[in-house]
């Protein structure tokens, strides 16, 4: 029998709230008829709206068992830990060997998800996560998606998509082009009224994949075109957005939670001014430059825009803020976000937990007056990369890991003891994350939090991050996205010298027939970084003790949050030899131009015989999803060239050769 409903009696049969039914029915998307000056809602057709129909991605309520990460690293682990808890089989592919699966290959994806009996399909984030052609192809093999309906992520996942909607609702977005028009020449138009310096970046994907400054119109070119590969590399998708370069702006960002059922909460901002290349380094909640006003017109506007597109799961709209006071909305991220740890720290939930609940059909059970964040969580992100070399990726093994423990401090680390890093994925390793009751407190827990933790055997940005996080800048909270820039130099922040403790350490371990003359065995050392010195070897370990490993001819010590191999010298006659026997094919002379990173050769710009200018590309590399030029270093004709595309090469071969 058809009941007449009230919107209060709907909100309760369907789990949602009542000013989410009443705004379903004010917009026609619940049917409705005044019955005495009142809506009321027939029972049969609300029914229907419950299991799924209207609202667009409702799931009728359905336990989850095995659920198929479509990732790796990090990610992977951190929701295969909430699987676990939660009592679900966590599904993780390969991702290295013979047996790798191509974490961009669609119907690849889709096919190791149904060989592994899986009824559930998260994404993580990257890679396919923010495509809705995959989202459909879960849903299309009967497989339970966990994230945004298809819709939603074409609406928001689309950054050109989701800045029209934007403005649409009136909520600022920095002056741009989003059209369909992909060519170079339209692009040009585009650039030119839009004014230099502009921003590039991908349509379809957001972490930092692919984004360019450019300053001026001759560098656009090859600009677009790099952008383009690392775009299609990331995301398999080559569309491009320009924005006006804001010089110095905040970036802030809301998190947000909505399930089937209409019912949608924000869980605060995140500051994530900290970056590098576009690339976050660190981020905390909540942030100190949001006050109360601030922080209502920024979540006003991120509810909008999720419930403007029938949104479900866990999303983020992301926002800059300039000295004037004004918020523009940059895009949406519809999936989980990589910082999410510190909103999970300062509201105690699992997000992860949510998707899953909500993919599973069940409503949030809370609303916006029951979150109330406690404290401050601040997180860095550890990368395989050489800080003091422009942060270029690294490769290599790890051969001791160290974590840090205490109150407050959490680690989501996708590595252990034994792995070797390539070049194939993403440079991140970890996040490293503290919770306080204050901002000072949770930045003394992160501080302490780096000083413990030890990575031997690869290049990591470890000393950076511990140097990072005692800068003034960021203990005032004052931090912009150019602060990097303009307080990180290479040679102003050069690690000290090696101390006396990790030379003597390194000749007690590598004591291995040294010389004695009525005294202790002295030893020649080498380090990695070039220096070598005569050393006296100690009988006993130092105290404290060094971290330290052994790796063949070699000790790996951790010196101030650096990885420093130390090996014996061989003597100077025969190092001199080596040296000139390397010297043909190793790079190095004035005129040479080596790789400065392990990775792919993608393009060669010139060919032997070209004249070529100072600061001319003539080959670029890519490792871990990202390009690196390498120029020409003096004006002349590129007299040799040893690579072809398709080529891997290792850090420091050389490449090619300039003729002044």
């Amino acid at each position: 029998m058809t009941e007449e409903l009230s919107p209060s009696e709907a909100a309760r049969r369907i789990g949602a709230t009542t000013r989410s039914v009443q705004r379903w029915i004010s917009t026609g998307r619940l049917p409705a008829r005044r019955v005495g000056g009142r809506w009321r809602v027939a029972s049969g057709v609300l029914d229907a709206f419950g299991g799924g129909s209207a609202a667009g991605s409702g799931p009728s309520p359905r336990a989850i068992g095995r659920l198929f990460i479509g990732n790796r690293g990090e990610i992977a682990t951190r929701i295969a830990r909430t699987c676990e808890r939660l009592g679900i089989v966590a599904i993780v592919p390969a991702t290295d060997g013979s047996a790798a699966l191509d974490l961009l290959d669609i119907d690849a994806v889709v096919a190791a998800a149904l060989a592994a009996g899986a009824d559930a399909v998260h994404p993580g984030f990257g890679f396919l996560a923010e495509n809705a052609a995959f989202a459909e192809a879960v849903i299309a093999a009967g497989i339970r998606w966990i994230g945004p309906p298809p819709a939603a992520i074409r609406a928001m996942g689309d950054k050109a998509a989701a800045r029209q909607i934007a403005r649409r609702l009136g909520i600022p977005t920095i002056d741009g082009y989003d059209g369909a028009d992909q060519t170079d020449a339209a692009l040009t138009r585009a650039a030119k009224g839009i004014g230099y310096p502009i921003l590039v970046k991908p349509a379809a994907g957001g972490g930092g994949k692919g984004m360019r400054t450019v300053r001026a119109p001759g560098d656009l070119t090859a600009q677009l075109a790099a952008a383009r590969r690392e775009a299609t590399a990331a995301f398999g998708d080559d569309r491009l957005v320009l924005e006006r370069f804001l010089e110095g702006p905040r970036h802030v960002e809301v998190q947000l939670l909505f399930d089937a059922h209409g019912n949608g909460v924000h869980l605060g901002e995140r500051d994530c001014s900290l970056q590098r290349r576009h690339q976050k380094v660190l981020e905390e909640t909540p942030s100190a430059a949001v006050r109360a006003p601030m922080r209502k017109r920024l979540t006003d506007a991120a509810l909008a825009l999720a419930s403007e597109v029938g949104y479900v799961s866990a999303g983020t709209c992301e926002f800059l803020l300039d000295d004037a006071g004004h918020a523009f909305f940059l895009e949406m991220n519809t999936r989980l976000q990589v910082e999410h740890p510190v909103t999970e720290l300062v509201t105690g939930r699992d997000l992860v937990a949510d998707q899953i609940r909500i993919a599973a059909g069940e409503s949030l059970g809370f609303e916006q007056h029951d979150v109330r964040p406690s404290g401050h969580a601040i997180e860095v992100r550890l990368y395989a990369e050489d800080a003091d070399a422009g942060f270029l990726p690294a490769t290599g093994p790890i051969l001791v890991l160290r974590w840090p423990t205490g109150d407050g401090v959490r680690v989501d680390a996708g590595i252990v003891e034994g792995d070797a890093v390539s070049g194939r994925f993403d440079p991140m390793l970890a996040k490293v994350i503290a919770h306080g009751p204050t901002r000072r407190e949770a930045l003394a827990r992160l501080t302490a939090a780096l000083d413990e933790t030890v990575v031997l055997g690869l290049t990591t940005n470890l000393r950076f991050l511990r140097w990072l996080v005692r800068r003034p800048e960021v203990g005032r909270g004052e931090a912009r996205i150019d602060t990097l820039d303009a307080i990180w130099t290479p040679d102003g922040t050069a690690p000290a010298a090696i101390p006396e403790a990790a030379w003597a350490e390194a000749a007690r371990l590598l004591d291995a027939g040294g010389w004695r003359l009525n005294g202790p065995v002295r030893a020649r050392i080498a380090a990695d970084d070039g220096t070598e010195r005569w050393v006296a070897a100690p009988e006993a370990q130092q105290d404290p003790p060094i971290a330290v490993v052994r790796d063949g001819v070699a000790v790996h010590l951790d010196v101030d949050g650096r990885s420093v191999a130390f090996r014996i010298a061989p003597p100077p006659d025969v190092d001199r030899a080596a040296r000139a026997a390397a010297a043909h094919l190793v790079g190095g002379g004035p005129t040479d131009l080596v790789a400065p990173m392990p990775g792919a050769v993608i393009a060669i710009h010139a060919a032997v015989g070209d004249r070529v200018e100072a600061g001319d590309p003539i080959v670029t590399l890519e490792a871990m999803k990202m390009e690196h030029g390498v120029v020409a270093p003096v004006g002349g004709r590129l007299a040799d060239l040893q690579v072809r595309v398709g080529e891997q090469v290792v850090r420091g071969q050389r490449l090619a050769a300039v003729e002044p």
